[in-house]
């Protein structure tokens, strides 16, 4: 018992926290994006969505199989842990239509056919920022 106790205070240890930005506009002049938007952690580790202007929040739209949803309160700061391995796709949802989406590959990319079938068609459904989606799958480690 108590080296199942060790390893489990073992692996907390090593878990990593991670700040992902919401901004209106990123220093390069980016609207409505994720700062970053693809990070990759690995199982365990926790995310935190930052709001740094009004009406943002975060919702997931594509998860590995198995994996939580999660969703975001407009204008409040969230913090999710991810333990399945997998590539997520999110979006803050009154935005959706200006492509502020962002991806996180958490461990290997499980779901990777999935990704690639549904990354073209999310992007399409976006009148500006067109491509962004598709970019940020182009870090997507395989």
């Amino acid at each position: 018992m108590r080296f199942i106790l060790l390893l489990f205070a073992i692996c907390v240890a090593y878990a990593k926290d991670y700040e992902v930005k919401m901004l209106d506009l990123d220093k390069q002049g980016n609207t409505m994006v994720f700062e970053p938007g693809f990070i990759q952690i690995q199982p365990g580790d926790t995310i935190t969505f930052v709001p740094t202007h009004k009406t943002h929040y975060v919702q997931s739209k594509l998860i590995p199989d198995d994996a939580e949803h999660f969703l975001s309160e407009l204008d409040e700061r969230a913090t999710f842990k991810f333990d399945k391995e997998g590539v997520y796709i999110y979006v803050c949802p009154p935005h959706q239509m200006m492509n502020m989406v962002g991806i996180i590959q958490v461990g290997n990319a499980l779901n990777i056919q999935k990704i690639r079938d549904s990354v073209p068609k999310l992007d399409r459904r976006a009148h500006v920022n067109r491509g962004r989606l598709i970019e940020y799958a182009k870090a997507i480690k395989e």
